[in-house]
């Protein structure tokens, strides 16, 4: 897993949430997600799914996914990764 991958799934983060580039700094692969998060509701998760979905070009199943998918930016990041074959 590249850090290319980390790095992207931060700034699709960033944008999906409006969150600032300070306050994602601040996330580490330990940093929970879901619950944690205020702007991580459900339709936040459907905006960072999209995201992911249009750049890594892949396309996520509702199947693939549940709430550990989100729980923290590394299981996020895990995800990813695994889906590109990293």
């Amino acid at each position: 897993m590249g850090l290319d991958v980390e790095r992207r799934v931060r700034e699709i983060l960033g944008e999906a949430l409006e969150l600032p580039p300070e306050r994602l700094q601040t996330l580490g692969r330990e940093s929970a997600l879901l619950g944690a998060v205020p702007e991580l509701d459900s339709m936040g998760v459907l905006a960072v799914i999209h995201l992911l979905e249009e750049r890594f070009d892949f396309i996520i199943g509702d199947d693939e996914i549940d709430g550990t998918t989100f729980a923290t930016l590394g299981s996020l990041i895990d995800f990813v990764a695994e889906k590109l074959g990293d």
